[in-house]
């Protein structure tokens, strides 16, 4: 049985939770009010060997690093540690997303063709949109084509903020 911990802190976009395992490796961060979608996530990864949420101070100090994001130091989530399930496809396009430099965008053929498949561009897009950790594995840097801000999770708002925090999109 997986042991995971839980916090929860607060943000310029409202409230987020930060979940990881016992050695301190990222498994979830999600907004408060998507809870239900990162349970369920949590339920479809986490099923065969089963789990538990116990909730912790800051632990890790993952909390403060998320913290520490928002406040204006950008690259300290660039080497936190995550551990993810999904599926090896998936895994793949949640490793190249922390390839993507803060400040800049990918758009989703860019990163099927940095994955070797360019014409999956959709299915990279499905995955994208199953990332469990965001803003850590950064899924709000990938955009449309034609720089549209398409689908985030944490809703198109949030992604524009967080672009805008990291120096792509001017304000």
């Amino acid at each position: 049985m997986l042991t995971l911990l839980e916090d929860k802190i607060a943000t310029p976009l409202g409230m987020l939770a930060v979940i990881c395992d016992e050695q301190f490796r990222l498994r979830a961060v999600e907004w408060e009010e998507y809870r239900h979608r990162m349970m369920q996530l949590l339920d479809i990864h986490y099923r065969t060997e089963g789990y538990e949420l116990r909730e912790a101070n800051n632990p890790g100090g993952l909390c403060q690093h998320l913290t520490d994001y928002f406040e204006g130091n950008l690259s300290v989530i660039d080497n936190l540690p995550t551990a993810t399930a999904g599926t090896p496809f998936q895994r793949e396009v949640w490793q190249v997303l922390r390839t993507i430099p803060c400040g800049q965008v990918m758009h989703y053929g860019q990163l099927a063709e940095k994955l070797g498949r360019p014409g999956a561009a959709r299915a990279v897009g499905a995955a994208n949109g199953s990332n469990p950790i965001s803003i850590v594995v950064p899924c709000h840097r990938v955009i449309g084509r034609n720089g549209t801000m398409t689908g985030y999770a944490g809703g198109v708002q949030r992604k524009e903020w967080l672009l805008r925090h990291e120096g792509y999109l001017l304000l």
